[in-house]
């Protein structure tokens, strides 16, 4: 018994002895030309998932990036995540589509054939209570964002003040939605808020006040704003004492917070940027560009029975874009 049980030991001794002679080392050299199998990320980890897009886009530190839930996606064995970077007042949406063994990831965009291909722009779209021209229920339908200071703003509104209705009395419904960006304009942001409290004030006056204060963007500036604007108030015989105290409480403040957070969900990084059924332009596109525009979505509309109720740039820092 004592023999075997020995002899049983030496023989669980020399297994070990050959076990451990046998493990790799992880602090010895790899044997050369022998592959070592590499540990495989997953798109489904967010904080791998923020250091790939970090890469992708060169965002450095002081971008905040911020990886959303993953959800399943208009296509099958696929995943939908939003990664967004944050950066001062700047604020980039990018949306991808990974696999769900988190190995593969798609960016781009997927469409439904029965639908717009701006569905999703025009679902984002919360047009109800803003500032408006045009006919009610017409098949085109325009959202502009914009910036009072912004001087391509102003061409814009001009050119669309001008032709729009002019040209589609019946066919064209135009919002107007705030979008100062206060990084590189000193008072734009107040604004919109003095042009929201005239709006409250008195709905139609507002495009008094839209053509008017593009008419003096040059001369305003943060100092005289209120008086400026408090005169215009006056000219026009509205409430000065209910606009005025609008103004100094920043009473509509919110309403404008609310379209700045609507146009970051539709990826407005610049003013002007037009919403054509949708459509993204951004920039100040001339008149008969957007002429062109409005007529293809008006004949597409008729074809198919489908309807739809560049100066001044935030951007993200990166290598990419620094002058």
């Amino acid at each position: 018994m004592n023999t075997l049980r020995t002899l049983g030991l030496g023989a669980l001794s020399a297994a070990l002895v050959w076990a451990q002679s046998s493990a790799p080392n992880p602090l010895s050299p790899a044997t050369p030309g022998v592959k070592t199998a590499a540990v495989k990320k997953s798109a489904l980890d967010k904080k791998v998932m923020e250091e790939w897009v970090r890469h992708l886009f060169l965002w450095p530190p002081q971008v905040t990036v911020t990886v959303g839930d993953y959800t399943p996606a208009d296509i099958a064995g696929m995943l939908e995540v939003t990664v967004t970077g944050t950066a001062g007042g700047a604020s980039v949406r990018e949306s991808f589509l990974v696999t769900q063994d988190g190995q593969k990831i798609l960016r781009g965009s997927t469409f439904d054939i029965n639908k717009s291909p701006f569905q999703k722009e025009l679902e984002l779209t919360r047009n109800d209570m803003q500032p408006s021209i045009g006919t009610p229920g017409a098949p085109v339908v325009i959202t502009l964002f914009s910036d009072f200071q912004c001087q391509f703003c102003r061409d814009e509104a001009k050119a669309l003040r001008e032709n729009l209705i002019k040209t589609y009395p019946n066919q064209v419904r135009l919002y107007f939605r705030d979008f100062p960006l206060e990084q590189i304009h000193a008072w734009a942001r107040p604004a919109a808020i003095a042009g929201r409290c005239i709006f409250k004030t008195k709905p139609a006056a507002f495009w008094d006040f839209h053509d008017w204060i593009f008419d003096k963007q040059p001369e305003i500036t943060p100092e005289n704003l209120k008086t400026k604007v408090m005169e215009f108030v006056q000219s026009k015989g509205l409430d000065a004492v209910k606009t005025g105290a609008c103004i100094d409480s920043k009473a509509t403040e919110a309403d404008v917070n609310k379209s700045i957070a609507e146009g970051r969900l539709l990826k407005v990084e610049s003013t002007p940027t037009l919403f054509v059924n949708g459509r993204k332009i951004a920039g100040n596109i001339p008149w008969q560009n957007l002429k062109m525009v409005i007529d293809w979505d008006l004949d597409y509309s008729k074809r198919t029975g489908l309807t739809a109720e560049k100066c001044c740039e935030v951007t993200l820092p990166s290598p990419l874009n620094q002058k």
